[in-house]
């Protein structure tokens, strides 16, 4: 890939970014060189397993997972700006919980332009900014919180959304949480504060891939029927059967922001399987934290075409 390629490449993903593809210019239309979603799912998860593979150390099966989510959600349904402020003013704000799944997130934010893509090669390595778990004291751009501690995100976010709307913004918290850590009591109080002040510029989605560290959900604490609890709790509830169908999670993205402003906070039950996208990951709670060798990254790689180009 040549620089002008590269070149269109980024001002392309900053497009997506910012919601305004209709906005591309004429010059950039005429050349062949258009990513779509897929094309940027398939290059996240070539990160992920190569960053996890370098250190010998990660979580890739909650972020192979996740990939379609954070392809739709970055780059064609929330408004952000690479250009990183703090503050997010103006912009919607995305806080990720479940914060073990870091190689989706570094590899989201590299792509759509936050940094270069080149220090994901970084990746939990001494003096870097791409720790095993984000947090703000590396200040890498894009990380708004430390989340090593699960359970957290959910309060955060509410926060942050009771602050956008304060401030009289009309912009959209959006968060991320696995359904392990919903074992976290912390969790329920949050939600149960959300519905009681009408937090109802929040959508937060629950990746429901059934796996925790120690085993399936079911076996470690079974969560019932999460969308009653959320009901109960006087959430508006909304179903994502295929979280790995990179279309489906944007149509449902948007679909659920148009019961923002409407009295309730949103919740998305997103199923998705553990390791998508690497057939011997898939489904199981054994590459929750594992890395690849050799032999089986060359395996993930095979199944995932670079599109973008490598770091």
């Amino acid at each position: 890939m040549d620089f002008q390629i590269e070149k269109i490449a980024f001002l392309q993903l900053l497009s997506y970014s910012w919601g305004l593809n209709h906005q591309i210019s004429k010059s950039l239309k005429k050349t062949k060189f258009m990513p779509d979603l897929k094309s940027i799912t398939s290059q996240i998860r070539r990160d992920i397993v190569r960053m996890v593979h370098g250190v010998s150390s990660g979580h890739p099966g909650g972020s192979l997972g996740c990939t379609d989510y954070f392809a739709a959600l970055f780059f064609k349904v929330m408004k952000h700006n690479p250009f990183f402020n703090m503050n997010a003013t103006d912009e919607d704000v995305f806080i990720l919980s479940n914060g073990h799944i870091s190689p989706v997130y570094y590899s989201t934010l590299a792509r759509s332009g936050y940094f270069d893509v080149k220090e994901l090669a970084s990746f939990r390595k001494l003096n870097s900014r791409l720790q095993g778990h984000p947090a703000t004291h590396e200040h890498l751009p894009g990380v708004r919180i430390a989340s090593g501690s699960l359970g957290q995100g959910m309060s955060v976010a509410i926060g942050a959304a009771l602050t956008k709307k304060l401030n009289g913004e009309k912009n959209i918290v959006f968060s991320l949480h696995g359904d392990g850590e919903l074992n976290e009591g912390q969790n329920w109080e949050a939600i149960l504060f959300a519905a009681h002040h009408k937090v109802d510029n929040l959508i937060s989605t629950v990746d429901w891939n059934g796996q925790q560290i120690d085993g399936p959900t079911k076996k470690v604490m079974n969560l019932g029927d999460l969308a009653a609890k959320f009901k109960a709790f006087d959430w508006e509830v909304i179903h994502l059967e295929n979280g790995n169908d990179v279309d489906e999670v944007a149509t449902t993205l948007e679909h659920a922001k148009t019961f923002v402003g409407k009295g309730k906070p949103i919740v998305i039950l997103m199923k998705t399987s553990m390791g998508k996208g690497v057939d011997f990951m898939e489904g199981s709670h054994e590459w929750h934290g594992i890395a690849p060798n050799d032999e089986q990254l060359a395996k993930a790689l095979a199944q995932n075409p670079e599109t973008l180009g490598d770091y």
